[in-house]
């Protein structure tokens, strides 16, 4: 895949929102369904190992329709996604993380996260 520009890589975040805003709500499932099953204990208003398997097999489904888009997901507990771009002729990723209302911030590809600046 490509690099974005600021405009495709908010009209793309806009597009995977309905995903990524499932990936929140399958990610807490699994996790809860995951400590049952793990620890061995009874199943949870949730379920048990049926549930667990067809919500992280439903996550794996969801993170693949994210990187196909040629967004990189970056990680999952918080949700963190990258779009590969370029800013003033430097590799960037442009930065989204879980509870942003947009896509305003960017760090150099080199760098990752702890180098976050502000979309100019």
């Amino acid at each position: 895949m490509g690099l974005f520009t600021v405009s495709e890589a908010r009209d793309e975040l806009e597009q995977l929102r309905p995903v990524l805003e499932e990936i929140v709500a399958l990610r807490a499932d699994a996790a809860e369904l995951g400590a049952v099953v793990g620890a061995g204990g009874p199943p949870t208003p949730l379920g048990g190992m049926p549930e667990w398997k067809a919500a992280t097999a439903r996550l794996d489904d969801l993170m693949t329709v994210v990187q196909q888009t040629g967004a990189v997901l970056k990680s999952l507990a918080p949700l963190l996604v990258d779009f590969p771009s370029e800013i003033d002729g430097a590799d960037v990723d442009l930065c989204w993380l879980e509870g942003e209302d947009g896509l305003d911030w960017y760090h150099r590809a080199d760098l990752g996260f702890a180098g976050r600046r502000r979309i100019p």
